[in-house]
């Protein structure tokens, strides 16, 4: 996987602000890799023998994962913010209406699905640090969704957004597994040369 030149500015103790804005200027220059990505994940996916995907709706910029839909049953999230912000998930299908980030999302009535039918998850972000550390958006529904969930987690993104590390907190959701267009790799393992 690449690991690219963060810049001199951007220290891993440097503010997630400041971070946000390095990924999604890094972002903007990069070209489509959806298929390149889907195609890995769905090897290692069906290698995993996961069958119900929890999958992330793409924003702009994101890898699209929605060609998995034809090989695994996909579920999506909703977000919610009372009473407390949470994620809750649902079918593939329902996901009709935009959210107010812009992404389609089930409505508010749609049939939800409990996590613990979940094999995988993929995870969205800005980028995401070789650790496994991501670094979302800020409103940290992925953090709270997550914890104690025992299938695989998969962070998606551009290769070029692949840093060596990023700074984290006690809270901060890590993935075991990184996917980009060089294909699925371990969060924390350096690959052969």
């Amino acid at each position: 996987m690449n690991r690219p030149d963060t810049g001199p500015a951007l220290r891993p103790d440097a503010p997630k602000a400041e971070w946000r804005a390095w990924a999604r200027a890094r972002r903007a220059g990069e070209a489509d890799v959806s298929g390149a990505v889907t195609a890995h994940l769905a090897t290692f996916l069906h290698e995993r023998g996961a069958r119900r995907v929890l999958a992330y709706r793409a924003l702009p910029g994101e890898p699209d994962v929605s060609g998995l839909a034809a090989q695994f049953t996909l579920l999506t999230t909703r977000a919610r913010f009372r009473p407390t912000p949470r994620l809750t998930i649902h079918p593939w299908e329902t996901a009709t209406e935009p959210s107010r980030f812009g992404a389609l999302q089930p409505p508010a009535t749609a049939p939800q699905v409990s996590l613990d039918e979940v094999d995988a998850v993929l995870l969205p972000a800005l980028a995401f640090d070789a650790r496994g550390v991501r670094l979302g958006y800020g409103g940290g529904f992925y953090d709270r969704l997550l914890p104690g969930f025992a299938g695989l987690t998969v962070g998606v993104v551009p290769a070029a957004l692949v840093v060596p590390e990023l700074p984290s907190e006690a809270h901060d959701l890590r993935v075991r597994w990184l996917a980009t267009e060089a294909g699925v790799t371990e969060a924390g393992v350096q690959p052969t040369r």
